[in-house]
């Protein structure tokens, strides 16, 4: 039986910033392919076939899903995720709107090219260069910045690592730059995923399988390799990228990993979390400004669901609570049909429990914070282990001396101390920043969290509380809250690794 969506035009469809090409079943914005789901592009194809009109759920689901029953939560999904890909409503833009209990309507404003005036595209080329590529189906918001930083250092050096903590989007982000790479290297982009790698040895068979091809057989290829997921294999991985740049004049290399490569020529892009309001007493259109609160509405599931002032000061709440970590709003967006706003801001401070309902064609330890973050702990060694659970205590911002001081003991002598935050640091598992004088630390509230819950595990929780309190009140002093608002803004994780290095 088949399934195939609406016969599409040859004719090319412009609208705000996007093209739509249907027969050749490609959405583009400017001269660059948007990554959309092939039914989400199904359904846009549809509505456009009646620009302006009111389109019926059931004409549509008729339109997509041709002789095949489906439930029209399906369709949901798919308008959920055209509304985040077009940006509908996170930035002023009208594209689609819900007309209540009857269906949709495209309303933003059409312009049609017949098939015969239209140049050559570049679909095939895209085609052919993006390689193994995912498809990426999400909007990627508040990342243009980065990504335009992060492609001026790709052009510049040959190794670009993205370095972040987990949850922080660093896969994403790496796919998005790579696709807008794709005219610069004729022999396209591929993707190596060790993600999926369970030891070193496997390394290379992943590179083979990825590229087609050894090593050895590189040097006349000019090429982009994604090398993903670099944290649990990072010396397998740092080698193979020295012996390719240094086999193959014209391949470059964008690595993800949780620490830096520490290879020769390396260029580390920290990425951080996306930014949050730090009031509540802002409206709607003020927070919208954000992108952590344009990702959590945008992937609210609830239909129709529209961010007001009343519920802004709940929005902001769950976004400070989760650290602007793209992987737990998700998943708290998630949750919105079932707990409500007022519920679930209360159910996420200082839990990781309720955020545990992640994609479940993620690797395992990617479908929820929870498992991020167990996965990050077990690469650590023993004595990274005890320093990092220890630092739970700090509440507030805290300086090498504080660290020093309170997590120092007969096992771990200072220097032996400085050294071991110094590797937190680099493993984007503490963060860093130089807004004052001195360097001053912290975790994110949602790794506070779980190290607070592995220090109680541990039996330390009292001894270090006392030691703790002892040594604030020798220097007679605590960081303000709004002292810790003040200091909590932009993360600078490389200047901290020379600072404590």
């Amino acid at each position: 039986m088949t399934t195939s969506g609406p016969t599409p035009t040859t004719d090319e469809i412009f609208f705000g910033p996007f093209r739509l090409l249907p027969a050749q079943h490609l959405l583009l914005k400017g001269d660059q392919p948007v990554a959309i789901g092939s039914r989400a592009l199904d359904v846009l194809i549809a509505l456009l076939e009646f620009p302006g009109e009111l389109v019926s759920k059931e004409k549509l689901m008729a339109r997509v899903w041709p002789n095949v029953f489906v439930e029209p939560a399906n369709l949901t999904v798919h308008i959920s995720a055209l509304r985040r890909v077009l940006g509908n409503q996170a930035n002023g833009n009208r594209f689609l709107i819900n007309i209540h209990g009857r269906g949709y309507r495209f309303v933003a404003p059409t312009t049609v090219r017949p098939a015969s005036e239209l140049p050559a595209t570049k679909s095939n080329l895209i085609e052919t260069r993006t390689g193994n590529l995912p498809a990426i189906t999400s909007l990627l918001l508040g990342r243009d910045g980065a990504i335009a930083e992060s492609s001026a250092q790709l052009s510049q050096n040959r190794l670009l690592t993205i370095v972040g903590p987990g949850g922080v989007g660093k896969t994403a982000m790496s796919l998005a730059l790579a696709e807008r790479q794709v005219t610069e290297y004729e022999d396209g982009i591929r993707r190596v995923d060790l993600g999926f790698v369970d030891s070193s040895h496997a390394v290379r068979r992943a590179l083979l399988a990825a590229i087609g091809c050894d090593v050895s057989e590189l040097q006349d290829r000019k090429m982009l390799i994604l090398l993903d997921n670099c944290e649990h294999v990072v010396g397998t991985a740092a080698g193979l990228a020295q012996e390719i740049l240094t086999g193959a004049r014209d391949i470059k290399i964008l690595a993800t990993s949780r620490e830096p490569l520490r290879t020769d020529g390396e260029k580390i892009y920290w990425l951080n979390p996306l930014e949050f309001p730090r009031r509540p007493d802002i409206t709607a259109q003020e927070a919208l400004s954000f992108p952590a609160v344009q990702m959590f509405v945008e992937r609210v599931t609830v239909d129709g669901f529209v961010l007001n002032d009343t519920d802004v000061p709940f929005v902001v709440e769950i976004c400070q609570s989760l650290d602007g970590l793209p992987l737990a709003l998700d998943a708290a967006a998630s949750r919105v049909a079932g707990f409500g706003l007022r519920r679930l801001a209360k159910s996420v401070k200082g839990s990781l429990e309720i955020l545990t309902n992640g994609h479940r064609t993620a690797l395992p330890r990617q479908q929820s914070l929870q498992s991020t973050l167990d996965w990050s702990y077990r690469l650590l060694s023993e004595p990274e282990q005890v320093v990092f659970r220890r630092l739970a205590i700090f509440a507030d911002t805290f300086t090498l001396g504080d660290v020093i001081a309170v997590v120092s003991d007969d096992n771990f002598s200072e220097a032996e101390t400085r050294d071991l935050a110094a590797s937190l640091v680099s493993k984007s598992l503490v963060l860093a920043h130089f807004n004052t004088t001195e360097p001053r630390f912290r975790l994110l509230e949602t790794t506070r969290t779980y190290a607070h819950a592995k220090l109680a595990e541990s039996k330390e929780l009292e001894s270090i509380s006392r030691r703790d309190t002892k040594w604030r009140l020798e220097n007679q002093r605590r960081p303000s809250l709004l002292q810790r608002s003040m200091e909590s803004g932009k993360v600078s994780n490389s200047r901290a690794l020379r600072a404590a290095g």
